[in-house]
């Protein structure tokens, strides 16, 4: 389908870019200066605009102004937001006023692809949603992968590559970020498409459980088996074994496993000879393996035959161009799956807030968040107010006593304390060892002291603890933030609370 594509961009170089990335889609491309212009472009051509893609920065009428003036005529052109800087507060603002889409400069053919598209499914959605949740164990092919950014349009690329062949993938992701997804893709898209796809939770399984589970056992092996079972790898002859977390796996399970991969055969606990499987391993994590290695808990020789093709998948909050792609897919499925006697849409303030937030359980937590929003929706339109645990968790945004969201500008939110602000001003509880109050660089007293009372360097665990303890309370218990802010992985900072004994709802409260 030739759509007409209408350009508002002031830099004459960008404007002939994207002009040509339209013509070789096999669209028209119609090309304006700055919004005034484009505004003008609109009076023109009527209703033969398709798609509008706008940059924000622009002299005369910037794209902030031109979509204000674009929902004063109740023009329901999908507008796409091109941004260069600024960050994702100047997305949420876009977003706020009724952008359908953003692509990051320089926009790649690819991505730009991606967006015109899905723009252009807007008005051919109606009464198409889709009739319920996609089962387990349901066939999923690379195209059901709902993606905008050019990080996961490479994770899908290079899923492709590994479907051709038998070779072992290594998935590598936060937990909620679609690896189970991407491995049954892989799986429909290779000659094993029609053979079991079996999966495994290597971290749900008590250990003495699990050779039995993963090779089988013979009926008297040992005490409590009654009967024969078959393994998951004889269960997955022929197709695919999908092992999920495998960072959990015991270290003498491990090597029965190397065992299978290298040779091709399984021993079933209590049988006399081994058994040829053929079976294509698929494994995923959450860890970092090679670190696990080095720490003596992960087999190097198993790492270096498993991790032969891997595939990193981002998290959803390094890739926030998928979120509005996301939110409405979920939003078509699920208003499906309840029979709303009409179409459920997205508000802008909404989309802006899903847009702003990290979402730390990734494409999982929003897909909870949305399943709920839907669930719970009174009217044809989805708005922040139907999200209030999420505002709750951004910056910026608040829940009134009515229960509706309130939002503040960038011009008017208090930004995060500078490296000089005075920290009794934002932390008045937090109180550091006070009979080292400076340090040899002649730091505040307010500060994290360095040297002790004798005038040595503190131990790094002490220091760290402290540190630990003012994000907490810094961050009101935002793990994720804290985490991030920390510079280290959430799995991490809890086991660093372990360790220390801190309670993160009272990081103050010395341990016991």
């Amino acid at each position: 389908m030739t759509a007409h594509i209408l350009v508002i961009d002031d830099d004459p170089v960008q404007r002939r870019l994207l002009k040509n990335m339209i013509e070789r889609s096999g669209h028209v491309a119609h090309m304006a200066e700055n919004g005034r212009a484009g505004l003008d472009m609109l009076d023109r051509k009527g209703g033969l605009i398709n798609v509008i893609l706008l940059d924000l920065m622009m002299p005369e009428m910037n794209g902030s102004a031109f979509l204000d003036a674009l929902a004063e005529r109740e023009n329901t052109i999908p507008v796409i937001v091109q941004t260069g800087q600024g960050g994702i507060e100047t997305v949420v603002m876009a977003m706020r006023a009724g952008a359908f889409d953003f692509v990051v400069k320089p926009v790649s053919p690819e991505r730009l692809g991606v967006a015109i598209g899905n723009a252009l499914k807007v008005d051919q959605r109606e009464g198409r949603g889709r009739g319920g949740r996609r089962g387990r164990s349901e066939t999923v092919q690379f195209d059901d992968i709902v993606s905008a950014s050019s990080e996961m349009l490479r994770v899908i690329e290079l899923g492709r590559r590994a479907a051709q062949s038998n070779i072992p993938v290594v998935l590598e992701g936060e937990s909620g970020v679609g690896k189970e997804m991407v491995a049954r893709a892989i799986q429909a898209g290779s000659d094993r498409a029609h053979k079991p796809f079996v999966t495994v939770n290597c971290g749900a399984i008590p250990h003495n459980l699990v050779e039995s589970i993963l090779f089988g056992h013979e009926k008297g092996a040992f005490t409590g088996a009654t009967e024969r079972h078959t393994g998951k790898f004889m269960e997955a002859d022929g197709g695919t074994l999908f092992l999920d977390e495998i960072g959990d796996l015991p270290l003498d399970v491990q090597v029965k496993l190397l065992r299978a991969v290298q040779q091709g055969e399984i021993e079933t606990i209590g049988a006399r000879f081994p058994q040829k499987v053929n079976v294509r391993l698929i494994s995923a994590t959450n860890r970092d393996l090679i670190n696990e290695v080095r720490e003596g808990r992960f087999r190097e020789d198993l790492y270096y035959r498993l991790n032969v093709f891997p595939i990193t998948i981002p998290a959803l909050r390094k890739r926030k161009e998928d979120i509005p792609v996301l939110v409405r897919a979920f939003v078509q499925r699920f208003a499906g799956e309840q029979k709303l006697a009409r179409p459920l849409s997205v508000s802008a303030g909404a989309m802006a807030l899903l847009t702003a937030y990290d979402w730390p359980g990734n494409i999982r937590q929003l897909e909870n968040a949305i399943f709920r929003a839907v669930v719970l929706s009174e009217g044809a339109e989805l708005n922040a107010a139907d999200f209030p645990q999420i505002a709750a968790q951004v910056p910026g945004y608040g829940l009134a006593e009515d229960g509706a969201v309130t939002w503040e500008a960038a011009s008017t939110r208090p930004s995060e304390p500078s490296s000089d602000t005075r920290l009794p001003s934002v932390y008045p509880d937090f109180r550091p060892n006070e009979s080292a109050s400076t340090d040899v660089h002649g730091a505040p007293d307010n500060a994290i002291p360095s040297v002790d009372k004798g005038g040595h360097v503190r131990k790094l665990a002490d220091v760290e603890e402290e540190l630990i303890r003012f994000a907490l309370k810094f961050y009101h218990g935002q793990m994720s933030q804290v985490a991030r802010k920390l510079g280290i992985g959430r799995s991490t900072l809890y086991r660093k609370l372990k360790d220390y004994g801190i309670d993160p709802d009272n990081p103050l409260k010395e341990a016991a």
